[in-house]
């Protein structure tokens, strides 16, 4: 993901190399601290939790026959890894902003041993003091009992800080109870984003919904996020991967005999390196690695079609057919000659065909209908993309075949498809994309991932997956092909349906992020162009799978 905040790099100190475990700073910039205040418990750092569950863990902790003093412990990481930020620095200045809450409490703590590690530390608080929670309150008193002052607002003029702290609002923000963020707090987030500073958000950047990732009028552009107990859907999708910068987790070592089932989860390259298909041996052929179809391609959008084919074919199906709809379309790709070129109808012929993905470049005539329809009633594992999704939400008469199909079928929407599906607009879809997912999930009883900033996987049991690869250059034409062409592919080699969908999604962005830091940025990137890179990245990625499990055996 593109870097919100570009003009302020993190820079991984040999100190901050000590106080992250396995830390490489690898573009995904997500890491788990590991020091005296966040360890390894039950809750694996992989997971993610709603707020709802965030505050059960909470309560429970509450429960505890010695209860840990939660804003402690969240305020002392926090301020460990800043000090750890700015140790280049003499006497470093830096403001803390301290809202009405809880976040607000976790302020003052940071606050308190940042200056009592002697760096110069202004708070601001705005808000009334006889209504802040306990807890807060007690982080407030502590800090002026060390004879910390507190300011109503940030000073006039110019300032030389090293830093500005975030702790005006935290995870309370969601889209039905909270209002946007405005008056004077909008004025301190205002401030903060004109800054070119280390700007750190104290759980999740202020006016970032949790939940969501929706901003609530306003929110700041952290270039570092300490999040406590565990990861935030709204740290990853909408707009969480503009305003979070860098992510660390902290977990609190809270230790609960019962904790929270968990049931959302990170798509990252550790759960991708687990799902890579085997290497190949050394005595296979075509017939060892699958047939994948493709049905689309009408007239003015053969190119779809053809996309998603040589995806196909360059992930690794061992054959891949094209039924093309246009009556123009041509007797066989000559970019691409390996492509099998046949009527749409012929596809559904095929013997042994893996996966047939319907939908690039299909349109929406007469013919589409009839030839989905018959993919629907089939036995083929589907993949169902573009004017395929846009046909079954029209038509409540493929939707109630599709909800009916005993085989398994992995539907790929965008949000303004996922809005058709479910008949919703748009900016309903984008409110709540974790919940979105989850009902064309259970709607459809599909495989599901809702495209976008990001992207969301849902299984039909209702486990959720959020992709951190990914940026902005796959916005544009023809990535959804490509992606569903990669799906097919893995699909062919063996992997399960679930399985080919999560490893493909977080493939299809890592190449994406490849090309990104090749290029030294986003724009122009093309789809076609995506390919080559995810050939590159998966077989890298069997290769070193490879070298690993040689090296382990290479022990026992």
């Amino acid at each position: 993901m593109e870097k919100a905040h570009d003009h302020h790099k993190i820079e991984a100190s040999e100190e901050i190399k000590l106080l992250f475990k396995d830390c490489n700073f690898t573009r995904e910039d997500i890491l788990i601290a590991d020091h005296p205040m966040s360890v390894k418990n039950m809750m694996t750092a992989d997971q993610v939790l709603l707020t709802a569950e965030i505050r059960a863990i909470e309560h429970l902790t509450t429960l505890l026959p010695e209860p840990p003093r939660l804003m402690e412990k969240a305020g002392l990481a926090a301020a460990q890894i800043i000090r750890d930020q700015l140790h280049k620095k003499a006497n470093p200045h830096i403001l803390v902003l301290a809202g009405p809450g809880n976040n607000g409490g976790d302020a003052f703590v940071v606050a308190r041993y940042l200056k009592e590690w002697e760096n110069t530390v202004t708070v601001v608080f705005h808000g009334d003091r006889n209504r802040v929670p306990p807890d807060a309150k007690q982080a407030m008193q502590a800090w002026l009992e060390i004879d910390g002052e507190i300011l109503t607002d940030i000073p006039d003029g110019k300032q030389d800080w090293d830093a500005v702290i975030d702790g005006i609002f935290g995870i309370g923000l969601n889209l039905s109870q909270s209002r946007p963020i405005d008056g004077k707090y909008r004025e301190w987030v205002d401030t903060v984003n004109q800054m070119n500073i280390l700007i750190v958000a104290l759980d999740i950047p202020s006016g970032l919904g949790s939940d969501d990732g929706c901003i609530y009028g306003a929110a700041i552009r952290a270039t570092l996020t300490v999040t406590f107990i565990g990861f935030k859907p709204g740290l990853f999708t909408n707009f969480g991967p503009e305003c979070c910068g860098m992510i660390v987790l902290c977990d609190l070592n809270i230790l609960l005999s019962s904790p929270p089932k968990p049931h959302i989860w990170l798509l990252n390259q550790k759960l991708a390196n687990s799902l890579l298909p085997p290497p190949r041996p050394i005595n296979s052929h075509k017939g060892s690695f699958g047939n994948v179809a493709i049905l689309g391609g009408s007239s003015g959008m053969i190119g779809a079609a053809l996309m998603a084919g040589r995806s196909a074919l360059h992930l690794g199906a061992g054959r891949v057919y094209l039924g093309l709809l246009a009556e123009n379309a041509p007797p066989v790709d000559f970019s691409q000659p390996e492509l099998m070129l046949r009527t749409p109808s012929e596809l559904f012929s095929l013997s042994s065909l893996s996966c047939l993905v319907v939908g690039p470049g299909l349109g929406q005539s007469a013919q589409a209908l009839l030839l989905l329809e018959t993919a629907l009633h089939s036995e083929f594992t589907l993949v169902l993309d573009a004017d395929a999704l846009n046909l079954i939400a029209s038509h409540p008469d493929l939707a109630r075949n599709l909800s009916q199909r005993n085989v398994p079928a992995i539907l790929t929407p965008h949000p303004a498809e996922a809005a058709r599906l479910l008949h919703i607009d748009t900016a309903t879809v984008q409110n709540d994309r974790m919940h979105t997912v989850h009902q064309i999930s259970h709607s459809f009883n599909c495989y599901v991932v809702l495209k976008g900033a990001g992207s969301i996987c849902c299984f039909p049991d209702g486990k959720r997956y959020l992709n951190t690869s990914g940026n902005p250059g796959l916005s544009t034409a023809g990535t959804g092909d490509v992606l569903a062409g990669i799906i097919g592919a893995l699909i062919a080699q063996g992997l399960k349906p679930g399985q080919a969908l999560l490893l493909a999604v977080y493939l299809h962005g890592a190449a994406a992020d490849h090309l990104l830091q090749k290029n030294h940025g986003s724009l122009g990137m093309v789809a076609s162009e995506v390919i080559g890179v995810a050939r590159l990245l998966l077989n890298q990625w069997i290769c070193q799978n490879e070298d690993s499990s040689n090296s382990l055996r290479g022990t026992v």
